[in-house]
Protein backbone atom coordinates (compact mmCIF):
# COMPACT_ATOMS: atom_id res chain seq x y z
CA UNK A 1 0.00 0.00 0.00
CA UNK A 2 1.56 3.53 -1.11
CA UNK A 3 1.33 5.76 2.39
CA UNK A 4 0.98 9.66 1.65
CA UNK A 5 4.06 11.93 2.22
CA UNK A 6 3.47 14.12 4.91
CA UNK A 7 6.81 15.77 5.34
CA UNK A 8 6.17 19.19 3.63
CA UNK A 9 3.20 19.76 5.61
CA UNK A 10 3.32 21.86 8.99
CA UNK A 11 2.97 19.87 12.01
CA UNK A 12 1.66 21.37 15.23
CA UNK A 13 1.82 19.46 18.71
CA UNK A 14 -1.76 19.06 20.38
CA UNK A 15 -3.09 17.86 23.58
CA UNK A 16 -6.09 16.90 24.96
CA UNK A 17 -6.57 17.26 29.02
CA UNK A 18 -9.71 16.79 31.13
CA UNK A 19 -9.65 20.07 33.05
CA UNK A 20 -11.19 20.86 36.72
CA UNK A 21 -10.63 17.20 37.35
CA UNK A 22 -7.64 14.83 39.28
CA UNK A 23 -8.69 11.86 36.99
CA UNK A 24 -8.54 11.02 33.67
CA UNK A 25 -12.08 11.26 31.87
CA UNK A 26 -13.68 13.28 34.57
CA UNK A 27 -14.16 17.09 33.95
CA UNK A 28 -14.50 19.42 30.87
CA UNK A 29 -12.19 17.98 27.50
CA UNK A 30 -10.13 20.82 26.27
CA UNK A 31 -7.86 20.10 23.35
CA UNK A 32 -4.65 22.36 23.34
CA UNK A 33 -2.84 23.27 20.02
CA UNK A 34 0.98 24.74 20.35
CA UNK A 35 2.37 26.59 18.12
CA UNK A 36 4.98 29.11 17.93
CA UNK A 37 3.26 31.73 16.15
CA UNK A 38 -0.59 33.26 15.64
CA UNK A 39 -2.71 30.71 12.91
CA UNK A 40 -5.18 32.47 10.53
CA UNK A 41 -8.69 32.97 11.86
CA UNK A 42 -10.52 29.82 9.16
CA UNK A 43 -7.22 27.73 11.20
CA UNK A 44 -8.32 28.30 14.50
CA UNK A 45 -11.79 27.45 13.11
CA UNK A 46 -10.81 24.44 11.08
CA UNK A 47 -9.24 22.57 13.81
CA UNK A 48 -11.57 23.51 16.43
CA UNK A 49 -14.17 22.09 14.96
CA UNK A 50 -12.39 18.87 13.95
CA UNK A 51 -11.49 18.62 17.44
CA UNK A 52 -15.23 19.13 18.15
CA UNK A 53 -14.67 19.89 22.21
CA UNK A 54 -16.55 22.41 23.88
CA UNK A 55 -13.67 24.52 23.36
CA UNK A 56 -9.93 24.54 21.68
CA UNK A 57 -7.22 26.46 23.13
CA UNK A 58 -4.22 27.37 21.00
CA UNK A 59 -0.96 28.37 23.10
CA UNK A 60 1.85 30.21 22.30
CA UNK A 61 4.93 32.12 24.10
CA UNK A 62 5.33 35.57 23.48
CA UNK A 63 8.29 37.54 24.23
CA UNK A 64 6.78 41.02 23.80
CA UNK A 65 3.92 39.98 25.85
CA UNK A 66 6.21 37.70 28.11
CA UNK A 67 3.68 35.29 28.96
CA UNK A 68 1.80 32.68 27.62
CA UNK A 69 -0.92 33.79 25.20
CA UNK A 70 -3.95 31.79 24.93
CA UNK A 71 -6.71 32.07 22.29
CA UNK A 72 -9.84 29.76 22.21
CA UNK A 73 -12.66 28.62 19.62
CA UNK A 74 -15.58 26.76 19.85
CA UNK A 75 -16.83 24.38 16.43
CA UNK A 76 -19.47 27.39 15.72
CA UNK A 77 -16.12 29.87 15.22
CA UNK A 78 -16.48 32.11 18.49
CA UNK A 79 -13.74 33.15 20.03
CA UNK A 80 -13.60 32.66 23.86
CA UNK A 81 -12.58 35.34 26.40
CA UNK A 82 -12.68 35.39 30.11
CA UNK A 83 -10.72 32.54 32.67
CA UNK A 84 -12.72 29.43 31.82
CA UNK A 85 -11.31 26.43 31.57
CA UNK A 86 -9.97 27.09 28.00
CA UNK A 87 -7.50 29.13 30.30
CA UNK A 88 -6.79 26.90 32.59
CA UNK A 89 -6.58 23.87 30.55
CA UNK A 90 -3.71 25.85 29.13
CA UNK A 91 -1.83 27.14 32.09
CA UNK A 92 -1.91 23.35 33.53
CA UNK A 93 -0.53 22.07 30.51
CA UNK A 94 2.39 24.04 30.73
CA UNK A 95 3.14 23.14 34.50
CA UNK A 96 2.65 19.58 33.33
CA UNK A 97 5.31 20.01 30.71
CA UNK A 98 7.40 21.87 32.76
CA UNK A 99 7.63 24.94 30.47
CA UNK A 100 8.91 28.03 32.32
CA UNK A 101 5.75 30.15 31.21
CA UNK A 102 6.73 32.93 34.17
CA UNK A 103 10.48 33.23 33.12
CA UNK A 104 11.24 36.90 33.83
CA UNK A 105 7.82 38.21 34.67
CA UNK A 106 8.22 41.13 37.11
CA UNK A 107 5.88 40.40 40.37
CA UNK A 108 2.72 37.90 40.58
CA UNK A 109 2.65 35.55 37.18
CA UNK A 110 -0.08 36.30 35.20
CA UNK A 111 -0.81 34.67 31.30
CA UNK A 112 -2.80 36.26 28.41
CA UNK A 113 -6.07 35.98 26.99
CA UNK A 114 -6.01 36.79 23.84
CA UNK A 115 -5.16 40.49 25.10
CA UNK A 116 -6.47 40.66 28.33
CA UNK A 117 -3.64 39.78 31.24
CA UNK A 118 -4.99 37.37 33.71
CA UNK A 119 -3.34 37.08 37.45
CA UNK A 120 -3.03 33.52 38.78
CA UNK A 121 -1.85 31.51 41.45
CA UNK A 122 0.00 27.86 41.34
CA UNK A 123 0.23 25.77 43.92
CA UNK A 124 0.32 21.92 44.14
CA UNK A 125 -2.33 19.49 45.17
CA UNK A 126 -1.81 15.38 45.09
CA UNK A 127 0.73 15.86 43.43
CA UNK A 128 -0.60 18.26 40.76
CA UNK A 129 -0.83 22.07 39.17
CA UNK A 130 -3.32 23.51 40.85
CA UNK A 131 -3.98 26.90 39.01
CA UNK A 132 -6.26 29.44 39.93
CA UNK A 133 -7.15 32.57 37.73
CA UNK A 134 -8.39 35.96 38.79
CA UNK A 135 -11.55 37.37 37.42
CA UNK A 136 -13.02 41.05 38.20
CA UNK A 137 -15.59 41.74 40.11
CA UNK A 138 -18.93 40.25 39.42
CA UNK A 139 -21.34 42.51 38.46
CA UNK A 140 -25.62 41.78 38.38
CA UNK A 141 -26.53 43.70 35.34
CA UNK A 142 -30.05 42.90 35.01
CA UNK A 143 -33.15 40.76 36.26
CA UNK A 144 -34.60 37.71 33.68
CA UNK A 145 -38.69 36.93 34.51
CA UNK A 146 -39.15 33.63 35.97
CA UNK A 147 -41.51 32.43 33.30
CA UNK A 148 -39.93 33.43 30.09
CA UNK A 149 -36.64 31.31 32.07
CA UNK A 150 -38.42 28.33 32.84
CA UNK A 151 -39.96 27.80 28.94
CA UNK A 152 -36.04 27.75 27.67
CA UNK A 153 -35.53 25.03 30.21
CA UNK A 154 -38.23 22.91 30.10
CA UNK A 155 -39.13 23.64 33.62
CA UNK A 156 -42.00 25.48 35.63
CA UNK A 157 -41.56 29.30 37.58
CA UNK A 158 -41.97 27.25 40.81
CA UNK A 159 -39.17 25.07 40.00
CA UNK A 160 -37.20 27.71 39.68
CA UNK A 161 -38.01 29.10 43.74
CA UNK A 162 -35.24 28.68 45.77
CA UNK A 163 -34.73 31.02 48.68
CA UNK A 164 -37.00 33.52 46.31
CA UNK A 165 -33.77 34.58 44.73
CA UNK A 166 -33.75 36.47 41.77
CA UNK A 167 -32.97 34.97 38.12
CA UNK A 168 -30.08 37.51 37.07
CA UNK A 169 -27.45 38.32 34.75
CA UNK A 170 -24.05 38.14 36.36
CA UNK A 171 -21.08 39.58 34.98
CA UNK A 172 -17.02 38.91 35.59
CA UNK A 173 -15.71 38.75 32.17
CA UNK A 174 -18.17 37.19 30.69
CA UNK A 175 -21.84 38.05 31.23
CA UNK A 176 -23.68 34.36 32.07
CA UNK A 177 -27.86 34.28 33.64
CA UNK A 178 -27.47 32.67 37.05
CA UNK A 179 -30.69 30.84 37.23
CA UNK A 180 -31.36 29.16 40.73
CA UNK A 181 -33.57 26.09 40.71
CA UNK A 182 -35.60 24.65 43.81
CA UNK A 183 -33.55 21.22 44.45
CA UNK A 184 -31.09 19.08 42.37
CA UNK A 185 -33.71 16.40 41.01
CA UNK A 186 -35.33 19.39 39.78
CA UNK A 187 -31.59 20.40 37.77
CA UNK A 188 -31.33 17.20 36.73
CA UNK A 189 -34.73 17.36 34.75
CA UNK A 190 -33.81 20.60 33.02
CA UNK A 191 -33.70 20.46 29.38
CA UNK A 192 -32.36 23.09 27.24
CA UNK A 193 -34.49 24.12 24.43
CA UNK A 194 -31.92 25.68 21.95
CA UNK A 195 -33.60 28.32 20.06
CA UNK A 196 -35.72 29.54 22.96
CA UNK A 197 -32.30 30.08 24.73
CA UNK A 198 -30.81 31.83 21.95
CA UNK A 199 -33.86 34.33 21.82
CA UNK A 200 -33.74 34.89 25.27
CA UNK A 201 -29.72 35.43 25.64
CA UNK A 202 -30.08 38.30 22.79
CA UNK A 203 -32.74 39.85 24.57
CA UNK A 204 -31.61 40.03 27.80
CA UNK A 205 -27.64 40.39 26.91
CA UNK A 206 -25.91 37.33 28.49
CA UNK A 207 -24.18 34.27 26.30
CA UNK A 208 -24.79 31.20 28.75
CA UNK A 209 -27.37 29.71 31.59
CA UNK A 210 -26.11 28.36 34.61
CA UNK A 211 -28.80 26.91 36.19
CA UNK A 212 -27.60 26.00 40.10
CA UNK A 213 -29.11 24.80 43.11
CA UNK A 214 -27.14 24.88 46.91
CA UNK A 215 -30.07 22.01 47.96
CA UNK A 216 -28.05 19.11 47.22
CA UNK A 217 -27.08 16.30 49.38
CA UNK A 218 -23.08 16.40 49.06
CA UNK A 219 -21.91 18.94 51.99
CA UNK A 220 -18.62 18.75 50.33
CA UNK A 221 -19.88 21.76 47.47
CA UNK A 222 -21.71 25.01 47.88
CA UNK A 223 -23.90 24.25 44.92
CA UNK A 224 -24.59 22.10 42.10
CA UNK A 225 -25.03 23.30 38.50
CA UNK A 226 -25.50 23.03 35.03
CA UNK A 227 -24.65 24.88 31.80
CA UNK A 228 -26.04 25.55 28.43
CA UNK A 229 -24.88 27.99 25.67
CA UNK A 230 -26.31 26.92 22.36
CA UNK A 231 -25.42 30.41 21.34
CA UNK A 232 -21.84 29.34 20.49
CA UNK A 233 -22.34 25.84 20.13
CA UNK A 234 -22.28 24.60 23.72
CA UNK A 235 -25.27 22.45 24.33
CA UNK A 236 -24.13 21.30 27.59
CA UNK A 237 -20.89 22.34 29.08
CA UNK A 238 -19.35 19.87 32.21
CA UNK A 239 -17.06 22.69 33.40
CA UNK A 240 -17.47 26.38 33.48
CA UNK A 241 -15.09 28.49 34.92
CA UNK A 242 -16.30 31.99 33.47
CA UNK A 243 -19.97 30.85 35.16
CA UNK A 244 -18.45 29.65 38.34
CA UNK A 245 -17.13 33.05 39.40
CA UNK A 246 -20.05 35.00 38.70
CA UNK A 247 -22.04 32.49 40.59
CA UNK A 248 -19.76 33.09 43.42
CA UNK A 249 -20.24 36.67 43.23
CA UNK A 250 -24.09 36.11 43.41
CA UNK A 251 -23.79 34.37 46.11
CA UNK A 252 -21.97 36.21 47.92
CA UNK A 253 -23.99 39.38 47.49
CA UNK A 254 -26.94 37.52 48.91
CA UNK A 255 -25.06 37.27 51.89
CA UNK A 256 -24.84 33.25 51.37
CA UNK A 257 -21.04 33.03 51.13
CA UNK A 258 -18.07 35.02 52.91
CA UNK A 259 -15.70 36.36 51.53
CA UNK A 260 -11.85 35.09 51.34
CA UNK A 261 -13.28 31.62 51.68
CA UNK A 262 -12.50 28.46 49.32
CA UNK A 263 -15.75 26.87 48.25
CA UNK A 264 -16.38 24.37 45.84
CA UNK A 265 -18.92 23.89 42.72
CA UNK A 266 -20.06 20.73 41.23
CA UNK A 267 -20.70 20.21 37.44
CA UNK A 268 -20.99 17.90 34.65
CA UNK A 269 -23.02 14.88 36.37
CA UNK A 270 -25.53 14.95 33.97
CA UNK A 271 -23.35 14.54 31.50
CA UNK A 272 -20.67 11.79 33.13
CA UNK A 273 -18.14 14.18 33.32
CA UNK A 274 -18.23 15.53 36.93
CA UNK A 275 -15.87 18.59 37.72
CA UNK A 276 -15.11 20.23 40.58
CA UNK A 277 -14.63 24.32 40.40
CA UNK A 278 -13.25 26.07 43.32
CA UNK A 279 -14.11 29.70 44.07
CA UNK A 280 -13.30 32.32 46.54
CA UNK A 281 -14.33 36.26 46.47
CA UNK A 282 -12.01 38.54 47.51
CA UNK A 283 -12.64 41.94 47.67
CA UNK A 284 -10.92 43.05 44.08
CA UNK A 285 -12.08 39.90 42.02
CA UNK A 286 -12.73 36.36 42.45
CA UNK A 287 -10.56 33.81 42.25
CA UNK A 288 -11.58 30.16 40.12
CA UNK A 289 -9.56 27.29 40.57
CA UNK A 290 -8.69 23.81 40.07
CA UNK A 291 -6.75 20.96 38.22
CA UNK A 292 -5.98 19.29 34.79
CA UNK A 293 -4.57 15.93 33.71
CA UNK A 294 -3.64 14.86 30.09
CA UNK A 295 -5.43 12.25 28.12
CA UNK A 296 -4.14 12.49 25.02
CA UNK A 297 -1.14 13.91 22.59
CA UNK A 298 0.22 13.64 19.62
CA UNK A 299 0.99 15.89 16.04
CA UNK A 300 -1.69 17.90 13.80
CA UNK A 301 -1.21 18.56 10.29
CA UNK A 302 -2.23 22.40 8.88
Amino acid sequence: MERHKTTDMKKLDYYVLDVFADQKYKGNQLSVVYSDEDLTLSQYHDIAREFGYSETSFIRHSLKENALVVRSFTPAEFEVIGAGHNLLGAVCLALLKGWDIFKNQQGSPYVMIKDTRIPVRITEEAGLPYVAMKQAPAQVIRTVPADVMARAVGLTPDDLDLNGWQINVVQTEVAHLMVPVKDQDVLQKAVSNKSLLKETSQKYGFEGCYLFTTNQPNPEFLAEARFFNPGIGIDEDPATGTAAGPLAGYLEELGHIKKDKDYRILQGTAVKHPSSIRVNVSSDGIWVSGSSVIVMEGTLYL
